[in-house]
């Protein structure tokens, strides 16, 4: 099966009807040419209704955390983008969103990564996409799991969350910021420029 199909079957995908209490939407932009895959957990109520990942506010930290603008961000064919879940799965009660269905990554993950087979780099934000990239690799929490970043590399790298939700987080762990980050934008410009 071409990318092509298996992309078509999963934007086709409604196998959550019901669940949500909105329509399935899967969100999600890869190619032939994707050499930088973004994993995050879900697409949230924005992400639904835009149908672009990361088009809210935790998007503009990660664009900044990778050095590039939005134009490149949704226009570089080297760029992709597949959460752990394609749909969004709802408001939780208390505040946030529902974690995502594990029943979207065992029906779509495993072919359609094996359908990526330039990806030079993974960048797994947030503790569902690091269990679900890592498995048994990942680490007890997203702080222990990102403070061992580069036991993953050169083809992944754990990532927080981008949401305002882990500032405090950046914060206590500046190191973030004066290491991970400067070699998230070296790899970025050197996958972007080849």
């Amino acid at each position: 099966m071409s990318l092509d199909e298996l992309l078509g079957e999963i934007r086709a995908c409604r196998a959550c009807v019901g669940e949500f209490g909105h329509e399935p939407r899967p969100v999600l932009r890869v190619g032939e040419e994707t050499r930088l895959l973004i994993c995050g957990q879900a697409p949230g109520r924005r992400v639904h209704e835009s149908g672009l990942s990361f088009d809210d506010p935790s998007g503009e930290r990660l664009r900044s955390w990778l050095g590039v603008d939005r134009e490149v961000f949704y226009g570089h064919r080297a760029i992709g983008m597949a959460a752990m879940a394609f749909c969004y799965p709802g408001p939780a009660p208390g505040g946030g969103d529902y974690p995502p269905p594990a029943r979207c990554a065992a029906l779509w993950r495993r072919r359609l990564i094996g359908a990526l087979p330039k990806v030079e780099l993974t960048l797994l934000v947030g503790r569902p996409a690091q269990l679900g990239g890592l498995g048994e690799r990942a680490r007890g929490s997203v702080d222990e799991t990102v403070r061992a970043w580069r036991e993953f590399l050169p083809d992944t790298l754990a990532l927080p969350h981008p949401s305002w939700r882990n500032t405090a987080w950046l914060a206590r762990n500046p190191w973030f910021e004066s290491e991970v980050t400067p070699y998230l934008r070296r790899r970025v410009q050197d996958i972007l420029h080849r």
